[in-house]
C-alpha cells in the first residue's frame, strides 16, 4: 500500500532493536498504526493493540490482524458460488445520486482522482458490501475485510502522486487501469491472538490502555493524513459528508493533527510519555521530523528508568510528492528506545488523606506540558514526588510534617536509616509496647527531635499524628511498627524532578510572580465533610471549616482569573453529606469533575479532581 511513514522497510530493524532489549513477548501497541504494517508483522508473536485517527486504516488493521488469512466467506459462496471477489469484479453497476465518488471525484464532478468508469465500480462494490452485510451474507469481520481490499485496490488505480491533497492534470497510465478488488496483503499465520483495534485520539486513548510494549509512529512532518486520504476516508465511512474546495475535501478534515505543527508536537510527545503505561518505548522518527532527535531524546530521558535511552539510526529513503525537494542523502530513520519509570514513589510517611493510591488517576488529567508543578498543600508529599515537570514546588504549612519531610529528602537515607534503628534500639520499641512507646513519646516532648517524631508516627494508632494544645505529640500506641518496606522507601524518596524547592508557609503566602502559565497548581485541602486529626482545630493548628474551605476556593479563584491552571482533590458527597460550598463554587464557574468512586477503604466517598481546563484542548 503506498502510504504515507508506511514502516515495511523498518519491520527488521524494529525486531532488531526489541531483540536487542530482550523483547520477546507481551501485548505490543501500535498507537499510530497506519497501514498495520507493524501489527501484521508481530501479530503471531505479540497481543496486538491497534490504534489509528482514520477510520479507512483502523478498518484496515482489523482485516489484517483480525484473520490469519484470507476469510473464508463460507454463508456467501454458499449463495453465490463464488467467492466475493470474482463475484464483485464481474458486476457491472448502474450510477444513481447515491454514487458518492462518482459524482464527485471523477469528471462527472469535475474532479480527476478516478475515471468515470473505475469510480462508478468503486461506489458499486462499495454499497453491495453494505447490502451484503446487512443481508447477512457476511459477516461483520468479512465486510471489514472486504472494505480494507477495496481502499487498498482503490490506490492502485488513483490518478494522483500517492496522496489525495492533488489529482493530476493528465491521466496517468495506472489511473486508466480498469479497477479490480483483491484481496488485501496481510501476513498469513497458523496462530493469532485476541487483537483490539481502536480509532481514537492517541493521547486520549493511552489514558485508557496499558501493556507490555509501546511503538510510536507519529506524523514527521506538516502534511497532515487527514488531508492527504480523505477519499480513503469517505469510502471506509461512505457517510456523504460535506465536501468543499478544489480537492473535495471533507469538512471535518480542517482539524490537523497536532504532530504536524511544531509548536505542539513537543508537547504532545511529553503528554504520550508521561501517559504510557507501558515498559518498554520505541518511537520511530527521523532526522527530517518537526522535532529534533536530541530534542525528542532529552525529552525521553525524562521519563526512562535512570534516564537511559537509546537512538538507533537507519538509512531512511525520503517520500517526494509534487512539492518535495530533491532526495537527500543525510536523512536517516531513527528508533528512539527506552524503559519507562512507571514506579510510582512513596512517601516514608504514612499520612492520613494520602494520594499515593489515587496518583495514576490524578496524572490522567494533567496537561500535556507542565513547566512547574506546585504541590499547594503538600502533606506526605506523594503527589509531587512522582512528577516530572522542569520545577516542583512542595509546600506544606504543618512544622512537623513539613519537617520530617524536609529531612527526608535533604538527609542521606543512609543516615536517616541509621538514626531511625537508633532510635527503635535504644527505647526498646516493639510493635504494641505501650511502655517503651512512652518513654519515647514523653523524650520528644521534651527534645522537639525530628527524628524521634518520625519513629513515633511509626509506632502510633494508625500512624496518626495527634498533638494537644501545648503541640505536645499525644496519639496512643498502634499495631505498627517500623519494617523492611519503610526502610526501602526511605531509599527510593527521591523526586522525580531534581530541580524542587521546599516551602512552610501558608498557601496565600506563596509567591506565584515568577511562574509561567504552564504552572499547575495542586490542592488537597482538608476534607470539609469528612473528619481527621489534623483538621478539627484541636491540636494546636488551625482548623479547616467552612471559612477556610472559602478563603481556598477564593484563592483557587483568583489563580483561575489570571490564567494559571489547577487541579484540586476534594469530595462532594460523603455518606449523606454535602459540600455545597464545592458543587456551588464548580458548577457557578462551569469546571470540570473527574470522579474517582469509593477510595475509601471503610466509607462511602466519591473522590473528585476539579480542573480550570481540559487537556484535550491544548
Amino acid at each position: 500500500m503506498r502510504y504515507l511513514g508506511n514502516k515495511t522497510r523498518m519491520l527488521d530493524n524494529i525486531k532488531s532493536v526489541m531483540l536487542d532489549n530482550n523483547i520477546t513477548e507481551g501485548v505490543f501497541c501500535d498507537l499510530f498504526a497506519g497501514s498495520g504494517s507493524v501489527g501484521d508483522y508481530f501479530k503471531d508473536k505479540f497481543e496486538i493493540i491497534a490504534n489509528d485517527f482514520l477510520h479507512s486504516l483502523s478498518i484496515i488493521n482489523r482485516a489484517k490482524l483480525e484473520n490469519n488469512d484470507v476469510p473464508e466467506f463460507k454463508d456467501f459462496i454458499k449463495k453465490f458460488g463464488v467467492n466475493p471477489f470474482s463475484y464483485l469484479n464481474s458486476k457491472n453497476y448502474i450510477p444513481d445520486s447515491q454514487y458518492f465518488i462518482t459524482n464527485n471525484y471523477s469528471p462527472k464532478g469535475n474532479r480527476k482522482f478516478f475515471t468515470v468508469q473505475n469510480s462508478i465500480k468503486i461506489d458499486g462494490i462499495r454499497i453491495e458490501i453494505e447490502e451484503l452485510y446487512k443481508n447477512f451474507i457476511i459477516d461483520l469481520k468479512e465486510r471489514n475485510f472486504l472494505i480494507a481490499s477495496l481502499i487498498e485496490s482503490v490506490m492502485g488505480v488513483s490518478n494522483t502522486t500517492g496522496t489525495y491533497e492533488a489529482y493530476l492534470k493528465n491521466w496517468d497510465n495506472r489511473a486508466l487501469k480498469n479497477f479490480e478488488i483483491q484481496p488485501i496483503s496481510i501476513n498469513k499465520t497458523n496462530k493469532i491472538y485476541c487483537n483490539t483495534i481502536y480509532n481514537k485520539d492517541s493521547n486520549e486513548l493511552l489514558r485508557k490502555i496499558s501493556g507490555d510494549i509501546l511503538y510510536i509512529d507519529p506524523p514527521y512532518t506538516v502534511t497532515d493524513y487527514n488531508s492527504a486520504y480523505h477519499i480513503l476516508e469517505s469510502i471506509s465511512k461512505y457517510d456523504y459528508p460535506v465536501i468543499g474546495g478544489i480537492t473535495g475535501r471533507r469538512k471535518e478534515t480542517t482539524i490537523k493533527s497536532k504532530y504536524t505543527r511544531k509548536q505542539q508536537a513537543l508537547l504532545n510527545f511529553e503528554d504520550l510519555f508521561r501517559q504510557a503505561d507501558f515498559n518498554h518505548i520505541l518511537v520511530s522518527y527521523s532526522t527530517q521530523g518537526l522535532v529534533s532527535i536530541e530534542e525528542l531524546t532529552n525529552l525521553a530521558k525524562r521519563f526512562a528508568v535512570k534516564n537511559e535511552v537509546k537512538v538507533y539510526e537507519f538509512p531512511f529513503r525520503e517520500y517526494k510528492n509534487i512539492r518535495s525537494s530533491q532526495k537527500r542523502n543525510d536523512l536517516k530513520e531513527v528508533l528512539i528506545y527506552f524503559k519507562k519509570d512507571s514506579e510510582i514513589i512513596k512517601s516514608p510517611l504514612n499520612y492520613t488523606g494520602s494520594k499515593y493510591s489515587i496518583f495514576n488517576e490524578i496524572a490522567k488529567v494533567l496537561p500535556k506540558h507542565i513547566s512547574t508543578f506546585v504541590d499547594m498543600m503538600g502533606g506526605a508529599f506523594n503527589v509531587g514526588v512522582n512528577i516530572v515537570a522542569d520545577r516542583v514546588i512542595y509546600n506544606e504549612f504543618l512544622p512537623h510534617t513539613f519537617n520530617i519531610i524536609s529531612t527526608l529528602l535533604k538527609e542521606n537515607n543512609e543516615i536517616i536509616i541509621k538514626k531511625v534503628e537508633s532510635i527503635i534500639k535504644e527505647f526498646k520499641l516493639e510493635k504494641g509496647n505501650k511502655d517503651a512507646y512512652l518513654n519515647l513519646r514523653n523524650c520528644y516532648n521534651k527534645t522537639k527531635d525530628i527524628y524521634q517524631l518520625f519513629v513515633l508516627h511509626m509506632y502510633c494508632f494508625q500512624n496518626q499524628m495527634r498533638f494537644n494544645a501545648k503541640l505536645e505529640f499525644n496519639s496512643p500506641v498502634g499495631n505498627c511498627s517500623y519494617n523492611s518496606n519503610l526502610t526501602d522507601r526511605i531509599i527510593n524518596f527521591v523526586p522525580k524532578t531534581s530541580n524542587y524547592e521546599l516551602y512552610n508557609d501558608s498557601y496565600s503566602n506563596i509567591d506565584i510572580s515568577n511562574l509561567d502559565k504552564d504552572t499547575i497548581f495542586y490542592f488537597d485541602p482538608p476534607y470539609f465533610i469528612t473528619s481527621a486529626t489534623y483538621n478539627d482545630g484541636k491540636r494546636g493548628f488551625i482548623g479547616w471549616n467552612a471559612d477556610e474551605e472559602t478563603k481556598l476556593l477564593e484563592y483557587i479563584t483568583m489563580l483561575h482569573e489570571k490564567g494559571f491552571k489547577f487541579i484540586l482533590s476534594n469530595v462532594i458527597y460523603h455518606n449523606d453529606s454535602t459540600n455545597y460550598l464545592l458543587a456551588e463554587w464548580v458548577k457557578t464557574h462551569n469546571f470540570l469533575i473527574t470522579n474517582i468512586d469509593n477510595v475509601g477503604a471503610k466509607n462511602s466517598r466519591d473522590e473528585v479532581l476539579v480542573t480550570n481546563y481540559d487537556w484535550r484542548n491544548e
